[in-house]
């Protein structure tokens, strides 16, 4: 886990928060319950991304940045639509029909829900910064969370068009919360968009997808909050 030095606490006035692999679980975390949604038989998506990177050549030329994060989940589902005999050409597609008929709560972390409800409760900011929310879930998937409604802002570069790590979208952030960067801890797994962060000014977390409750009690001390059971 990554994070810059300890912050005092009573300087800290929001979490702003990554949505997919922070908030919602990774496919590759979920892909049994994928392949069941797509009616696929066991073991028919393979690649593994985080968890097996030396078996997925295409994560790790996205971590290199030789091919974007849109570019790699773009492959995916053209590959998986044709598992399906289908021509997909969008990461909407794979996401909606992957997850579009279960209760998208059911990919929501825990530790997640548990963390945003210690920083509300605490009087603290919640806000997200993403790259592709609505995207890569489509608008309809808002309304099925209702702790999006304990938001103060959600980013979304699906409408402004600057994606992380552009410094311009962690201004928007700042900007939108009226908040100086340092008052910002800011929480993302993917490590290019930490670096943008630190290099705004936020304190920021690398989350570890193999381990939520870690990252998330490490964002929690910097409000002075206690670490998630």
């Amino acid at each position: 886990m990554i994070a810059q030095a300890e912050t005092n606490s009573h300087e800290i006035k929001a979490l702003v928060l990554d949505f997919g692999g922070v908030i919602s679980k990774t496919l590759f975390e979920t892909h049994d319950l994928n392949e069941a949604a797509l009616g696929l038989p066991a073991g028919s998506l393979t690649w593994q991304g985080p968890f097996a990177p030396g078996e997925d050549p295409l994560w790790r030329a996205m971590q290199a940045q030789e091919i974007s994060e849109r570019d790699y989940w773009l492959t995916r589902a053209k590959e998986v639509g044709a598992l399906l005999g289908q021509d997909w050409q969008s990461m909407k597609q794979l996401v909606q029909a992957a997850r579009g008929s279960v209760d998208p709560m059911t990919f929501i972390r825990p530790e997640a829900l548990a963390t945003m409800e210690q920083v509300k409760q605490a009087g603290h900011k919640l806000a997200i910064l993403s790259n592709e929310l609505d995207l890569f879930y489509g608008e309809d998937f808002r309304p099925r969370l209702p702790f999006l409604a304990d938001m103060d802002l959600i980013i979304d570069a699906t409408y402004t068009q600057i994606l992380k790590p552009d410094p311009r979208a962690y201004a928007f952030i700042t900007g939108g919360l009226g908040l100086a960067p340092e008052a910002c801890i800011f929480v993302d797994d993917q490590m290019k968009n930490i670096r943008g962060g630190q290099d705004a000014g936020m304190t920021c977390v690398w989350f570890d997808v193999h381990d939520p409750a870690s990252s998330y009690s490490q964002a929690l001390s910097h409000f002075g909050l206690p670490a998630l059971a």
